[in-house]
């Protein structure tokens, strides 16, 4: 008889295998061999001026196939998380991104690692132009990474923009 630990463990094995299976002959080497090449990969892929197509296929290998995109946004009871995934990501905000231009950047990374997992603090400042002087916005990604023993997945992100009452901390790059 199997002990509940036992099965638990089998249940994950199987559902990653799944999720990493869907993306893993797509996805370019270079921008999965690393953990600072898949954050690297995120920003690089959405980034562009206005009128530049992005590289929504490349995007796609960067994500486990339920991956979850998650914002926190005020609401008129405090905060509140919005959730997406890569697709609707892709075809929501794409447009817009390639339509007034959209250049996020990594300012500080803090990055904490257990065996096969990376949660990635990453400080990040946004321009419409890559030639902007100063941002019009920063804040902070959470990654949520894993490394299947072949490569890195993106698992989630998770964000939350900086405001006059929610400043950066230094020890986070603000």
């Amino acid at each position: 008889m199997f002990s509940l630990s036992t099965y638990r463990a089998a249940l994950l094995v199987l559902s990653f295998s799944t999720s990493f299976s869907l993306h893993a002959q797509q996805a370019d080497p270079a921008d999965v061999e690393s953990i600072d090449a898949i954050i690297a990969a995120v920003y690089d892929t959405i980034s562009g001026d206005a009128g530049e197509a992005r590289d929504w296929n490349r995007w796609h290998t960067l994500f486990v196939a339920d991956a979850s995109l998650s914002a926190v946004v005020p609401g008129p009871e405090g905060f509140t998380r919005n959730i997406t995934n890569p697709t609707d990501y892709a075809q929501n905000s794409g447009p817009m991104l390639e339509q007034n231009g959209f250049h996020e950047y990594e300012i500080h990374r803090a990055v904490e690692r257990f065996g096969q997992i990376a949660h990635v603090f990453s400080t990040y400042g946004s321009k419409r132009s890559a030639n902007d002087e100063e941002p019009f916005a920063r804040g902070i990604n959470s990654f949520q990474l894993m490394h299947d023993g072949t490569r890195w997945w993106v698992v989630s992100i998770y964000w939350q923009s900086e405001s006059d009452s929610n400043p950066i901390p230094a020890r986070y790059g603000g």
